[in-house]
């Protein structure tokens, strides 16, 4: 080393004083964080399209700043990243890795583990054992081939090689099954538990070569009692750890219940200092410090709100700044120069062909033998042979000990990037989950409510993301429970973004097959106690039968997840929460929860196989979570607006669902224009781009047959009146402002719900209404005007969308051409003069 570390300061006096700050080690560390987390935060956003773990670029970043790339320029290196600052960068980065590998043990739940089965324990030793063999035939290889390798002890070397090629990367690969929609599916499941099988004897093999290896230099000729001694040591570390102080910490979790006021911030102090002592215990003992972190994150109880806050409090600094230090300075220690000549990328391509057979092989025999079908095990095993985390964990402990040398490390960081790297391609080639055929499904309610069977099942998919969202979803849902001999099948779909934060992942370990995550007993709290009670009493009302699910993905894909589910369980109607929710008097907001789920119902509505309802909630029911149905009390009031067209029908056929309910009073308000007024051609000028789409109304580019659809409405509302008549009231509404009388009946007080189509084939008078500048433009023009912020409305209100093939396709409105009246009296298309295609909708 050229500099004395001693003689290294903290930070500089400044500039004005002629200090460069490179020179102190504070300043310099800000730099290197700052240029690690830029460049490891932009090769994320690079390979963002092919779905690779955000481990992928940590490591890639950090080779490229490292001697393999920009550290060929000596003098970038030796001023950025000098060799004084490496045990400064790696003690803040291993301070990181300390309180991340706390968070693993808290997210590994072992009764889960116990629960898994046979199955799961004989998938995940299959995928070590063979693997682990297949690695001491490698290390045999390279201890005779690559320069220096007989240095070190035999023993230790085996280990390690075995070790490095047997592991399967916990974190890493829920990550991958999250983006994959595989999370929740039972190869997911199986996948996870077998992950965590091997993550426990994956620290169980580390801590037995971290033992072996002794400082590396001498390790061959070390006393065998040392190593016993430390192994001895460490079993007598984790017996204490979950005989007395996995009982504490239960203690401790109690006390910070929300049962107990007690401000549980000492608690959460002394756990984050038990997280160093662990640590500290683990390394005096000659084990790393981060298996005394791991084991004590396994004491913590595990789904209670102590747990929930320790993961708040640490996840976003540890995961978001300090862990990707550790991951960039592993790739900064790799030179891939050193792999040089055919001889040694040979050597390359033997370790990655070993390490690949070796774990997909192993996990592929085994799960065939536990009768999983052929694509399914081997899918199984590409999953396991996942790599990440713990993986380089153990090659810079071997580093450290100097069991490896600079060319090995390098051959299995890159064997780590590539086993990695190659997972979601090569699972999104081979694994296609097969979508059930919904050729029979009742895709609207016009169907179901006009076949004669009463019997019927009415199948609603209804999508929460919170609490918040459920007392009125239970209102509304039991308004359309009709008769006694009617059944509803009620699919809850509880939406979870997955993120970035590993904790999105613990969400998992609380979902039962085919069941919400608050429904898991080990859960104690308010959320808990709301949701799970609330749907549970529901359930037990008659002709209503609940099922939960959780969808766990990304928000640019979670539309994918829910009209998987509306295809395979057949339902005729998806419910979907507004992004925006209301309480209290006029536009008192009490929740937004964001634009990114804004565009989740925009892309359901766009590829729905099935009718669509957005729900906008301003407090409808009063709250109250568990409605019975009774002619004692007040009748909840519901107003369907009809105007005409495909998604007022569809508005119009749940409104007759819910006239049949006995607490439920319909009121049809029909809008018609007036008498003698002079007809006039509206033509819509729909654009083929989407330039105009965020606030400009989209309607459908269908042709349609207008007096056919008049024929239509007017049967419609016909068959309407002379089924209902004298139970639902019903009124034709003429108006000069459609504008302002819509906003009337919204700010009446005189509905608790008001039913609407959104209107994507609309009638002449929605029509008129296209030109205005659209705030929440997927709801069309009427459910825009009654959710328009201002507004003063207080009825909330549910927007429908019809499920009909032949008007999938929509545009935006680009301009409106009223002109003298004529015979067309279906969509045409003209040839504009300009460039851009555009399509005409006539009104007459």
């Amino acid at each position: 080393m050229g500099v004395n570390i001693t003689s290294i300061k903290t930070s500089s006096n400044g500039a004005w004083q002629g200090d460069n700050p490179l020179d102190y080690a504070f300043p310099l560390l800000i730099v290197q964080t700052t240029l690690i987390l830029v460049v490891s935060r932009f090769l994320a956003f690079l390979l963002k399209p092919l779905r690779q773990p955000k481990v992928i670029a940590e490591i890639v970043g950090g080779i490229l700043l490292g001697p393999s790339a920009l550290g060929k320029n000596k003098h970038y290196l030796h001023r950025i990243f000098p060799s004084w600052s490496t045990p400064i960068l790696e003690s803040v980065a291993s301070i990181g890795l300390l309180f991340f590998l706390f968070l693993v043990g808290l997210e590994l739940d072992l009764s889960s583990i116990r629960r898994s089965g046979r199955k799961a324990f004989g998938i995940a030793a299959a995928g070590i054992s063979l693997p682990f063999v297949c690695g001491i035939g490698v290390a045999i290889v390279l201890r005779k081939t690559v320069d220096g390798a007989d240095k070190v002890g035999f023993g230790q070397f085996l280990v390690f090689m075995g070790v490095a090629l047997s592991i399967t990367a916990f974190p890493v690969l829920a990550r991958i099954l999250a983006e994959l929609k595989l999370l929740t599916t039972e190869l997911g499941e199986t996948a996870m538990a077998a992950a965590a099988f091997n993550d426990v004897a994956a620290w169980i093999l580390l801590a037995l070569a971290v033992a072996l290896a002794g400082d590396g230099d001498g390790g061959g000729h070390k006393s065998p009692l040392i190593s016993i001694w430390v192994l001895l040591s460490g079993a007598a570390f984790v017996t204490f750890m979950l005989v007395v102080i996995a009982p504490a910490m239960k203690w401790v979790a109690r006390r910070c219940s929300p049962q107990n006021d007690v401000v549980d911030e000492a608690y959460i102090c002394l756990t984050l200092a038990g997280v160093l002592v662990s640590g500290f215990m683990t390394d005096l003992i000659g084990i790393h410090s981060i298996f005394g972190a791991f084991v004590f994150g396994l004491t913590i109880p595990k789904g209670g709100q102590f747990a929930d806050r320790l993961i708040e409090r640490i996840e976003d600094f540890v995961t978001g700044l300090l862990l990707p230090l550790y991951f960039a300075s592993s790739g900064l220690k790799t030179d891939v120069a050193k792999i040089r000549g055919g001889k040694a990328w040979g050597l390359l391509a033997l370790v990655i062909s070993t390490a690949c057979a070796g774990k997909i092989l192993g996990t592929f025999v085994v799960a065939l033998m536990f009768m999983i079908p052929v694509r399914e095990s081997l899918t199984l095993g590409v999953l396991m042979n996942t790599k990440g985390l713990v993986e380089l964990i153990v090659l810079n402990i071997g580093k450290e000990k100097k069991v490896l040398n600079d060319e090995m490390f390098a051959i299995l960081v890159l064997m780590a990037l590539f086993t990695t790297f190659i997972t979601t391609p090569t699972v999104m080639a081979i694994y296609k989950p097969a979508r059930g055929n919904s050729a029979h499904t009742h895709r609207k309610l016009r169907l179901t409510t006009s076949t004669q069977d009463t019997t019927d099942e009415l199948r609603v998919l209804a999508c929460v993301h919170g609490p918040g969202n459920v007392p009125s979803l239970i209102n509304l849902i039991e308004s359309t429970r009709s008769t006694k001999k009617s059944l509803v099948k009620l699919f809850v779909v509880h939406l979870v973004e997955l993120t970035e934060r590993s904790s999105s992942i613990v969400m998992v370990q609380r979902v039962r097959r085919n069941g919400f995550p608050f429904f898991n007993r080990i859960r104690r709290g308010e959320w808990h106690d709301r949701m799970a009670g609330a749907f549970q009493a529901y359930s037990q009302l008659g002709r209503v039968r609940v099922r939960p699910t959780t969808a766990i993905s990304a928000l640019s894909t979670m539309h994918e997840d829910i009209c998987h589910v509306a295809e395979d369980k057949r339902v005729t109607l998806i419910i979907l929460p507004f992004h925006k929710m209301w309480k209290g008097e006029g536009d008192e907001m009490e929740e937004n929860v964001g634009h990114g789920w804004r565009g989740v119902n925009q892309r359901v509505l766009k590829n729905a196989p099935c009718s669509v309802a957005v729900f906008v909630d301003r407090g409808l029911g009063n709250g109250a979570q568990t409605p019975v149905p009774t002619t004692t009390t007040a009748a909840q009031r519901v107003c369907v607006i009809f105007f005409g067209g495909p998604d007022d029908r569809e508005a119009l056929a749940l409104g007759g669902r819910m006239a049949e309910h006995p607490a439920i009073k319909v009121t049809i308000i029909r809008f018609v224009e007036k008498e003698g007024k002079e007809s006039r051609d509206m033509m819509l000028r729909l654009s083929s781009t989407n330039k105009y789409s965020e606030h400009n109304y989209s309607f459908s580019t269908a042709k349609m047959n207008r007096e056919k659809e008049r024929e239509l409405d007017e049967n419609t509302v016909a068959e309407f009146r002379s089924k209902w008549d004298g139970i639902v009231e019903y009124s034709d509404k003429v108006t000069s402002n459609i504008v302002e009388a819509v906003l009337t009946i919204g700010r009446s007080r005189d509905y608790e719900l008001i039913v609407i189509g959104k209107g994507r084939f609309p009638s002449t008078m929605v029509a008129g209404l296209a030109g205005r500048q659209a705030e929440h433009a997927e709801l069309g023009p009427i459910g825009d005007i009654l959710t328009s912020s201002g507004s003063g409305i207080v009825s909330s209100v549910l927007v429908i969308q019809q499920h009909d093939l032949a008007h999938a396709e929509e545009a935006p409105v680009s301009n409106i051409v009223t002109h003298a009246n004529n015979t067309t009296n279906h969509l045409g298309h003209d040839q504009p003069s300009s460039s851009v295609r555009e399509i005409t909708k006539d009104f007459v």
